[in-house]
């Protein structure tokens, strides 16, 4: 029988495998959460670079939130790197959820980010 923490490995190898496969030239968006905060980052492969980053310990979020680990969170997190990503001249992307069910604050980041103009 195999550890949950086994089973989000083998989900987060499947999905980088299908990430690798669909991916052109797109950077991706990549999410990790924990239990106490949200993060997420615009990352481009071709250069190893970090585009845009975001999470729920930044000062201007960190303010408004009352808790790191909501939806809420999650969805100011969303909002926050998808205008940095717009910023840096980044519109489209793919998404990484790194191995988390596409559900509950996962998705929350992902609507937030779509619905703030990025594309995927």
């Amino acid at each position: 029988m195999l550890s949950s923490r086994e089973l989000v490995l083998r989900r987060r190898m499947r999905q980088r495998a299908k990430l690798a496969r669909k991916r052109s030239d797109r950077p991706r968006l990549s999410v990790f959460r924990s239990n106490k905060q949200i993060y997420a980052q615009v990352i481009d492969d071709v250069h190893g670079r970090t585009v845009a980053a975001a999470s729920s310990l930044d000062k201007d979020l960190r303010e408004a939130l009352t808790r790191g680990s909501d939806k809420d969170a999650a969805t100011a997190v969303g909002k926050l790197v998808a205008e940095r990503a717009t910023a840096a001249g980044v519109k489209q992307v793919v998404f990484d959820r790194g191995g988390y069910i596409y559900h509950g604050r996962v998705k929350a980041l992902a609507d937030a980010a779509r619905d703030a103009g990025l594309d995927f």
